[in-house]
C-alpha cells in the first residue's frame, strides 16, 4: 500500500483553508506572517501555484513577473507595517536550506531578532543558502530577443 504525500502546508494556506489570517491575497500570491519570526517584522509571500523551489524559476518571462510581483507585494506590506525601520530585506532560500517545499519569499523588517538569526539568511554561493530577490530576479530576468 502506497503511502500518501502529505499535504503541502503552503498549498493549503494559499487556498485559504487554514484559518490564518492573510495580510494580502490576489489573484496570484499571499501574504502572511511568519509563525517563527526572526525580525523586527518577518512576512513570506508565497505563489498560489504549487512550485517548489527557486530551482524550479527559469529565465521566462512568467517566473520574472511572479518574482517580481511577490517582490512588490512584500516591499508594500513592509512599508506600511514598518515605516520606521530603516532596512528592509527580502530573498528565497535555496535548497537544501529551504525548510518548505513552497516558493516563498521571505521578507524583513530589520533588525533580526534576536541578531544571530540572520545566520539563517546567508548565502553559501553554489551550494546554497539564501539568495537575495534582486539576485534571482537578475538570474531569470529573460533575455530580449
Amino acid at each position: 500500500m502506497a503511502r500518501s504525500a502529505k499535504p503541502c502546508p503552503f498549498c493549503q494556506l494559499a487556498r485559504c483553508s487554514t484559518g490564518m489570517p492573510l495580510l494580502h491575497a490576489d489573484d496570484r500570491v499571499v501574504a502572511f506572517p511568519d509563525i517563527n519570526p526572526s525580525a523586527l517584522r518577518h512576512f513570506l509571500v508565497i505563489p498560489i501555484e504549487h512550485i517548489p523551489t527557486v530551482t524550479n524559476l527559469h529565465r521566462r518571462t512568467e517566473d520574472f513577473q511572479l518574482v517580481n510581483h511577490m517582490l512588490d507585494v512584500g516591499r508594500s506590506l513592509l512599508q506600511t507595517d514598518a515605516p520606521e525601520s530603516k532596512l528592509y530585506r527580502f530573498g528565497f532560500h535555496k535548497p537544501p536550506f529551504n525548510s518548505v517545499n513552497h516558493l516563498h519569499l521571505h521578507c524583513f523588517a530589520l533588525p533580526f531578532i534576536p541578531r544571530w538569526k540572520n545566520l539563517k539568511y546567508l548565502s553559501f554561493g553554489p551550494l546554497g543558502g539564501f539568495i537575495e530577490a534582486e539576485k534571482l530576479l537578475e538570474e531569470i530576468k529573460p533575455s530580449e530577443s
